[in-house]
């Protein structure tokens, strides 16, 4: 074997050696970050196939919720519903959001994904689905006590929202139309510009839970 051969053959070997450990040192390391954020946060059962950045909220109708969701309600028992109540949900619209819009509702207009077309327009950049921005009061509503089932939603839109923007739908109870039907103001605020994006109102049915 000749010296070149030789040296090639350290090289790779040391090149090999040294993946392996940096490769070891990756998992370690995001082993105990991982263990760090348990510590912290509740866990999911992953044997329910949910990732790291889910926890399960505490309420019975809504599914697992994404450690970046925000949300809060003065009220927790659906018997005791009444005027004045409200929830408020809370979350960035990120990119990946926008285009995983795109793709199941079929709205793929450029001004939610062409940054150079978008640029041209009145707003000057890419903006959120109009829709995707009121689904957050959606969001609100199923986190009402009970089961929570549209009825109606009137929507008036006076701003956009920028891709990334935090964003945070507001329901208000404002009427009890009896036989479990309630009618609610709902807005919607771009909380980075500090501004209202999305006026409404809503009737909805709050069903009992059924049973587990």
């Amino acid at each position: 074997m000749s010296h070149q051969n030789a040296g090639e053959d350290n090289l790779a070997a040391m090149t090999n050696a040294w993946s392996a450990m940096t490769r070891g040192f990756l998992r370690t390391a995001t082993a105990a970050n991982r263990a760090a954020v348990s510590a912290m946060i509740p866990s999911v059962d992953t044997e329910n196939g949910t990732d790291s950045g889910r926890i399960a909220p505490p309420i019975p109708s809504v599914e697992y919720s994404d450690l970046d969701w925000q949300f809060d309600r003065t009220v927790d028992d659906p018997d005791r519903i009444s005027v004045g109540d409200t929830v408020t949900f809370e979350k960035a619209l990120t990119d990946e959001d926008v285009r995983a819009f795109a793709a199941v509702s079929g709205d793929t207009n450029r001004l939610h994904l062409d940054e150079d077309f978008a640029s041209d327009t009145r707003f000057g950049e890419r903006i959120v689905h109009g829709t995707l921005v009121s689904g957050l009061i959606s969001s609100a509503l199923a986190r009402l006590p009970g089961l929570t089932i549209y009825l109606s939603q009137d929507l008036e839109f006076s701003g956009p929202v920028g891709i990334g923007d935090r964003v945070s739908a507001r329901v208000e109870i404002v009427e009890d139309l009896g036989n479990d039907q309630y009618r609610l103001e709902t807005v919607v605020r771009d909380e980075d510009d500090d501004a209202t994006v999305i006026d409404g109102e809503a009737v909805v049915l709050i069903d009992d839970m059924p049973d587990e």
